[in-house]
């Protein structure tokens, strides 16, 4: 079992395939981490199973230096998607993520459609 310290991935926005961003991201206690900046620094979670679907984003040269985006559509009322921007084997850290969401509403007893209910509220 991973303790609070070690995240179950992480890594940094890349510009040309190279980790020298200041936008950290990881995944650790079943949340997403998102923390950008340097002098002012931003910082967003979000549970898991709040988690509706993905979509991944590839151009040629995301391709080229082995990047791509991850965008989430989340049940989260402060920021209905969230991107994961830049990051290596973003075709093998989106199918880690749909899996530990799935984990996580297993854990939680939620089903989909409860999730989506939830998600169509807070638009109202």
């Amino acid at each position: 079992m991973n303790s609070a310290t070690e995240p179950i991935w992480h890594d940094r926005k890349r510009i040309l395939g190279m980790p020298i961003t200041f936008t950290k991201y990881s995944i650790r206690d079943n949340k997403l981490l998102i923390s950008k900046g340097l002098f002012t620094t931003e910082e967003n979670e979000i549970l898991l199973y709040r988690i509706l679907d993905f979509k991944l984003i590839r151009t040629l040269l995301d391709k080229a230096c082995g990047v791509g985006t991850i965008v989430l559509f989340t049940a989260d009322s402060s920021d209905r998607t969230f991107k994961i921007q830049k990051v290596k084997n973003s075709s093998n850290v989106k199918e880690m993520l749909s899996k530990l969401v799935e984990e996580e509403r297993a854990k939680a007893g939620i089903k989909g459609r409860e999730i989506y209910g939830v998600a169509d509220n807070v638009d109202s």
